[in-house]
């Protein structure tokens, strides 16, 4: 080859490489694509490998074809009850028709905008006609699928396929949450008053029904022990009058030594004549 010609040909060589580098692309199995030929439509790709296109003339527009999460801002929702609630969302949804998508959202920025008006939109049609205690139970499940069926509907026109929606928090704001904290202290502080105030009347009931009933029971006993004292005596006397009947010198006898144990149980020292008539019984003048 003439050397002169070897500059023109590394020129063409080089020329054929990028014509080839432009006229080749590769889609991968998270993607798809537009392919646009001066800015129509030409072919959609959703198989991945290597393809063709007219270089300079054709553009390829990639999108995900994986499921894309959208964490729009908490926001505040007026109830069915006129109740405030901030609510806290997520979601999930799919380019499912990337020429839709492209033709009305162009790219993800603009859909995630758009997708947050309309997870926003539905949130607040469906909540502001339930109320707040419906959030709370059972019914949320069906809340949760009405608002999953208006967000669908609505981002059909995208070409885009939502798989899911959900509640990730619903608080009260906070301005409300504090209000009803400062009522529900108050009522549980008046409740209390209320309870103390019962229970101290209910404590001077007790105490004076435990008053009468000890002073009865007292009295009822009283009663009983001077009975039983009575009885008691009137037996002793019984008893001591049938001994006497019975033995008039034995019982003299015995209450001399009764005398005798009681003046000298203390170990007390006494001075008597012989003669002296506490001793007749140990000297046998009494008999």
């Amino acid at each position: 080859m003439n050397p002169r010609m070897l500059p023109f040909a590394a020129a063409a060589i080089g020329a054929l490489m990028i014509v080839a580098g432009s006229s080749l692309y590769v889609v991968n199995q998270a993607e798809q694509a537009l392919v646009l030929r001066l800015g129509a439509h030409r072919a959609t790709i959703k198989d991945p490998g290597l393809h063709f296109k007219v270089p300079f003339i054709e553009d390829v527009v990639r999108y995900d074809l994986r499921l894309l999460p959208l964490d729009p801002p908490a926001e505040e929702i007026i109830l069915g009850d006129s109740k405030r609630i901030v609510v806290d969302t997520f979601a999930r949804y799919r380019i499912e028709d990337p020429l839709k998508f492209y033709q009305t959202l162009k790219n993800e920025t603009n859909a995630r905008a758009q997708m947050s008006q309309v997870v926003s939109s539905a949130m607040r049609r469906v909540m502001g006609q339930v109320m707040l205690p419906s959030i709370l139970s059972e019914e949320r499940v069906r809340i949760m699928e009405d608002i999953l069926k208006e967000v669908t509907e609505r981002s059909a026109a995208y070409g885009i396929s939502v798989v899911d929606v959900r509640v990730r928090r619903a608080d009260l704001p906070e301005e409300t949450s504090q209000s009803i904290y400062d009522r529900m202290k108050s009522e549980r502080e008046r409740q209390a008053k209320e309870l103390r105030a019962q229970g101290f009347e209910w404590g001077q009931q007790i105490r004076a029904r435990a008053d009468r009933e000890k002073t009865v029971i007292l009295a009822e006993a009283e009663r009983q022990a001077n009975i039983l004292r009575s009885q008691g005596d009137t037996e002793s006397s019984r008893i001591f009058n049938e001994a006497y009947n019975r033995s008039a010198t034995f019982y003299k006898f015995w209450r001399s030594l009764e005398t005798y144990r009681s003046a000298l149980s203390d170990n007390t020292s006494f001075v008597l004549s012989p003669t002296d008539k506490y001793l007749d019984t140990f000297s046998g003048r009494n008999r």
